[in-house]
């Protein structure tokens, strides 16, 4: 247990929760084992067929270009990028079924720090899978003749899927029902394939006649932008969850959530269209801002007498009752 009192000092109790968890879970273990034997069979079938197709638009979240890079990236991309963070499913249910999270949050811990530890585990366990297959990825490049470039953005563009996967599946796990998970973790797939499409397709189709470095920029811009925005709109869709105390004045936080979801499309759909297709994301990196702001709860301000106790460290004294 003294071991536990240094753990702060270092790294987040949250984040060493949920990695003894995580670890142990057969959903890290089986597909880890499995995917190298996949991996193998993949890479020796590509070399047996020939070159790997090539893609002239590599970037950040480019899932069409991971699907036409040849088998081995379509067995990553699966594995790592799809079933692996589905885990997530499972895990906001495990404290907020035992109602662990009202002893969490009655701790220093946050919401915050409660939903990150775990997305940070989920997705640390997907980049670990990936960065195991990494001696695969450099045999294919001297032996396949790949380009190294497009082997890059194919491996961001799996750990870009797996944060967004995972941010999803941890927002759907907040759900008690096995109906309102499905439910929520389509809606936020398709806001996701809606919303990150458009910007990316449009800035594809208009920078690919310019200078490289130009297509290369404003691509990954809105690649990174769309991860970014999903991985915290899923992460806030599970904070939402773990409100312990709604006001009488406030929309249900996980209704309010998931209006966000349905919104944001049509936001990233405009700010591509006033940019000409060159930044969409502008609009991602909006919609991530309000998702983060979106579910504060409002504190109530403390009288002046308390205000300047609190800054000068004097006793708090409770004033006079009057006489009646």
């Amino acid at each position: 247990m003294a071991n536990y009192y240094e753990l702060p000092d270092r790294m987040h109790p949250m984040t060493v929760k949920e990695l003894q968890q995580g670890m142990r879970r057969a959903s890290f273990v089986y597909p880890f084992l499995g995917i190298h034997v996949l991996a193998i069979a993949a890479m020796a079938f590509e070399f047996a067929q020939g070159s790997v197709m090539r893609s002239d638009y590599p970037g950040i979240l480019n899932l069409a270009m991971v699907a036409k890079s040849g088998l081995f990236w379509n067995v990553v991309g699966i594995v790592c990028g799809i079933v692996m963070p589905l885990g997530g499913l499972i895990l906001m249910g495990q404290e907020l079924e035992d109602g662990n999270h009202e002893l969490l949050l009655l701790t220093r811990l946050d919401r915050w720090a409660v939903v990150k530890g775990k997305f940070l585990i989920l997705w640390a366990v997907c980049g670990l899978s990936f960065i195991s297959l990494l001696p695969y990825v450099v045999v294919r490049y001297f032996i396949g003749g790949v380009e190294m470039i497009q082997e890059l953005m194919c491996s961001l563009s799996v750990l870009a899927l797996a944060a967004v996967m995972s941010a999803g599946a941890i927002g759907a796990s907040s759900f008690k029902s096995l109906a309102g998970r499905i439910a929520v973790f389509v809606l936020f797939l398709f806001s996701f394939a809606g919303t990150s499409c458009v910007p990316l397709i449009f800035c594809a189709m208009i920078t690919k006649n310019m200078h490289a470095s130009v297509f290369h920029i404003m691509f990954n811009l809105n690649g990174l932008a769309a991860t970014l925005c999903f991985t915290v709109l899923g992460l806030t869709v599970a904070r939402s969850r773990l409100r312990l105390v709604v006001h009488a004045y406030e929309v249900k936080p996980s209704w309010l959530v998931i209006g966000l979801l349905f919104f944001t499309p049509f936001v990233v759909w405009m700010s591509t269209a006033m940019t000409a297709g060159f930044a969409g994301f502008v609009g991602l990196i909006g919609m991530m801002l309000v998702g983060i702001y979106a579910d504060v709860t409002p504190k109530a301000k403390r009288p002046p007498a308390m205000r300047f106790a609190s800054v000068t460290g004097a006793p708090i004294v409770p004033p006079p009752q009057a006489n009646q």
